[in-house]
């Protein structure tokens, strides 16, 4: 799926960016393994020359800073927590997931993958589910995550998060959907 949040935007554009980096030290490498492979020159002057030294130890740092910066801002950006809108508790058991809006008294549900042989013509095996989480558009909402007996995963790609479920811990997530969709 397309992004559908802010922070996906951003990963989207950091994988585009450190993608291109890493074409072009591979194409920088392979010119150079092609030019050592069909030449026999040899400059001797070059051999000890300390300003190509420092070139191919400052180049790589700065590559690395290139990377590392945007890097850094995402990772600062998906910690970030403002006041949520709405707080969403999700509790992983062996076989489905407990929903409660921790806002609200006494809404809570538990949301079971749909068998198979229930699929209608269009719908995705092991992704539907009996009972959605609805959570409103353009606003900040945090997610408490914890499991009841096992290690699970809560994750929504289009939306920019996953995070693990661990028994008797509670993680914490922020949601932001610029979009209406399923998710």
């Amino acid at each position: 799926q397309n992004a559908a949040s802010p922070i996906m935007e951003e990963l989207i554009a950091f994988h585009d960016h450190a993608l291109m980096i890493i074409f072009l030290i591979s194409s920088l490498v392979l010119y150079i393994i092609s030019l050592m492979l069909t030449t026999k020159l040899m400059h001797t002057s070059t051999m000890n020359a300390q300003e190509i030294e420092m070139i191919w130890t400052i180049l790589p740092a700065m590559i690395l800073i290139m990377i590392a910066l945007p890097s850094l801002r995402i990772l600062y950006m998906t910690d970030e927590f403002n006041k949520p809108y709405l707080t969403l508790k999700a509790i992983g058991h062996q076989w489905y997931w407990s929903y409660e809006y921790s806002d609200y008294e006494d809404l809570a549900f538990d949301s079971y993958i749909m068998p198979t042989y229930f699929l209608e013509p269009g719908e995705f095996r092991l992704l539907e589910v009996d009972n959605r989480t609805t959570l409103p558009m353009e606003a900040d909402i945090r997610v408490l995550i914890s499991s009841q007996d096992v290690l699970h995963s809560w994750a929504v790609p289009s939306l920019g998060v996953k995070t693990d479920a661990i028994p008797g811990r509670l993680n914490q997530a922020m949601v932001a959907s610029m979009r209406p969709g399923l998710y």
